[in-house]
């Protein structure tokens, strides 16, 4: 807001000890401190009181919006980091166990493995069954097919 620099402040002191005098200006400072510490309270308090306004008008869900808007992966990705830590603050390090954890997952698979290659192989079993079935059919037919040629 003010831009005072290094010379700007030594003009500044310089005046100061002039006009109010050797004397007077460490009650001077203590005051123009005491103000200055005031100032920053009460611009502190107004944007405290100006982000709670805020807060409640529901300004920051519009700026989130906003945001996701325009950046869309940024947005992403802080959805993805935020299913992370979720994600790690529920696993108990002390509890989680990789090695059970695995051989849950593979007992599971292979059970699941036999299920397959077994109801394949009743599949199979049941389609040879109907083919020989329909083979033997057909072998029949063509035996009485025969049997009545060499009968006429």
């Amino acid at each position: 807001m003010f831009d005072l620099g290094w010379t700007e402040l030594l003009v500044i002191g310089i005046v100061a000890l002039i006009v109010v005098g050797p004397k007077d200006l460490p009650v001077l400072f203590r005051n123009v401190g005491r103000f200055v510490g005031k100032a920053r309270g009460m611009a502190r308090e107004f944007t405290s009181a100006m982000n709670e306004a805020a807060d409640q008008a529901g300004v920051n869900e519009i700026k989130k919006g906003l945001n996701a808007t325009t950046n869309p992966v940024n947005s992403a990705m802080d959805g993805v980091k935020k299913a992370a830590q979720d994600l790690s603050s529920s696993i108990d390090p002390t509890k989680f166990d990789p090695e059970s954890e695995t051989g849950k997952l593979a007992a599971e698979r292979a059970e699941q493995a036999k299920k397959i290659q077994a109801t394949s192989a009743r599949a199979t079993a049941e389609r040879k069954a109907k083919e020989a079935a329909d083979a033997l059919a057909k072998a029949e037919e063509a035996e009485a097919a025969l049997n009545t040629e060499n009968k006429t």
